[in-house]
Formats: C-alpha cells, structure tokens, sequence
C-alpha cells in the first residue's frame, strides 16, 4: 500500500503496553492506536525504538505487526520500523511488514553496539536490497542511537540510487541545519524531510523545511496545530502554540523518553499499565508526578482519552 500523495504531518510511534507481568498488553495495544486515531494523527509509526522494539521477541513483533495493521485497516498509513543490522533478516521484516500492508518502511542504517558498523558501500547495498524486496517505500533514520554518521552527500546518493528511498527522518544534533542542507542539495529527490526526537527542535526544523515530525504518542493532538499553522504561513501562532506545550516535550525528552507515554496514558485510562520491560527502570515517583502535572496544564488526549 504505497502513498498516492507524499505523506506530510505528524506520524507519532505507538508505545508498546505490557501487563505488569511484563507480557503484551494486546487489549491496551488496540486501545492505545484508537487513542492515537482520536488524537487527529496523520499515520502511525510503529516497532519503532520508542515501541521497545529492541525488548520484544521475533514473535512478539509478528503479533504486534498484524494486530496493528489490522486493527488500523487502513484509516492511516502505518510506517513499520524493520530495523537490523543482518540485511537478510531486515529484508524478512520488510517483507512481512509490505504484505501486512505497511505504507512504509523505517529503517536504520547496519549496526550493533559501538563497533559492528558497515561503511557507506554496505550501508548502500543495505538500504537497496531491503527496497528491491518489496515495493513499500523507505525513510532511512538519521539517529544518535545508531552511532552511525550519515553526511548529507550520503543520504542524497542514496536518494538517487535508491529510488525508493525518498523519505528522511532527521534526529540528530543538528537537525535543522541538516534538514535545510539535504533539502536545498537534494532537490526532487527529497519527497519527505521529517524530524523526530519527540518534536524537541520542530519550530527550528519546519523553519528549515521538514513536511512531517514522529514524536510520541504523548501530545500530537497539540503538536499537530504548530504544524498547521506553520503551513499556512501563521508562523507567530505556531511559535506560541509551540512554546505552550514545549515544557512538556522538554520534561518528556530530558527526564523520561519512552517511560512518558506510557505513564500519562495509564493515569488517562488508556491501558493498564506503564511497565517497561527490565533493564529499562520504572519512572520514579517524583519524575513521573513532575510529568503528569505538565501533562494536566496542557491537557493532551492520552491524559483523558479512557477516563
């Protein structure tokens, strides 16, 4: 299910909710993308590292994929992260995710740990392989996690060598800058500049000319009028719809990560649980009450979605 029309928006990650016994929560996984539904998403973004996706099973990740897809049945696209440093078993995934009916694929470049990295020849061949495997389009993920640098000279070849690989999500230090040079050096073959980082640095970004952000599923409901509003050329508005959530972004992006979706959602009623899976650590009691009284000043769907 390819798109007919660039996708542009918010493309938030869906967490991963488990029971307290740390098994997949399926229930709440089908609460938590209806809730997403209800926050005006443009897509959904899922198996990605704000899933934990790097703590769930080869199983696990089938059951999640054909949950979501199904129960999403296409009222969004849905961008499946395939993610691994073996391109044959990135490959697999990608697979997987097309004929479960993925709009597109996310992935990494090659790499494990701080020593196994393949050099921009393999990462290439990485990319492109996964591409001629199926007929979904790619964003390649520009992340600190990966330790990997992509140039911008990198990520143009690779736009024009790789046909299907037209989309960037651009999370580094940086980004903005980065964004605005592969754009403006890019040209056609950059169909969609995104940022991430739970939309940390999007007023900078969208500035530069990013068309989309993937946060979390904490607030898109209010990030997503920055968006528009930028678009329309109402830029003072943007800033100050902006800067009246950002404290919320910032507390989520310093001094929660993945733990903050999932801690507003299980006070908002949306699943039963905020559990992480062990070694990740529970938020502690001062950090996650600091959260959820930001949460309540702004007000975001996840915050009330189940009550």
């Amino acid at each position: 299910m390819s798109p007919s029309r660039p996708l542009t928006g918010i493309f938030p990650i869906a967490p991963t909710p488990f029971m307290e016994s740390g098994e997949l929560d399926l229930e709440g996984q089908r609460r938590v993308l209806d809730c997403m539904l209800a926050q005006g998403v443009d897509g959904i973004c899922i198996l990605a590292n704000y899933s934990e996706q790097f703590l769930l099973s080869d199983g696990e990740r089938d059951t999640l994929l054909d949950l979501c897809l199904s129960h999403v049945s296409g009222r969004v696209p849905v961008i499946v992260t395939c993610s691994h440093f073996s391109t044959r078993i990135a490959i697999a995934r990608a697979q997987a995710a097309a004929s479960a009916g993925a709009t597109m694929l996310m992935l990494m470049p090659p790499y494990h740990g701080v020593g196994l990295r393949a050099d921009e020849k393999l990462m290439l061949q990485h990319f492109a392989r996964v591409a001629e495997a199926t007929s979904v389009p790619v964003m390649v993920q520009d992340a600190p996690l990966s330790g990997v640098t992509l140039s911008v000279p990198f990520l143009i070849r690779l736009a024009r060598e790789v046909p299907a690989v037209r989309y960037f999500k651009i999370e580094v230090p940086g980004a903005a800058a980065k964004l605005r040079n592969l754009i403006e050096a890019g040209g056609d073959a950059i169909e969609g500049p995104f940022d991430g980082e739970e939309s940390i640095t999007l007023m900078a970004d969208l500035d530069a000319g990013a068309t989309g952000t993937m946060p979390s599923a904490l607030l898109p409901d209010l990030i997503k009028p920055v968006l528009t509003l930028h678009r329309a050329g109402r830029r003072k508005e943007a800033a100050a719809a902006y800067a009246h959530i950002l404290p919320l972004i910032n507390y989520e992006n310093r001094q929660c990560g993945l733990r903050a979706t999932k801690a507003v959602m299980a006070a908002g009623g949306v699943i039963k649980s905020d559990a992480v899976r062990h070694p990740l650590e529970a938020l502690h009691p001062a950090t996650r009450a600091g959260l959820l009284e930001l949460a309540a000043a702004v007000n975001p769907i996840s915050l009330r979605w189940g009550r």
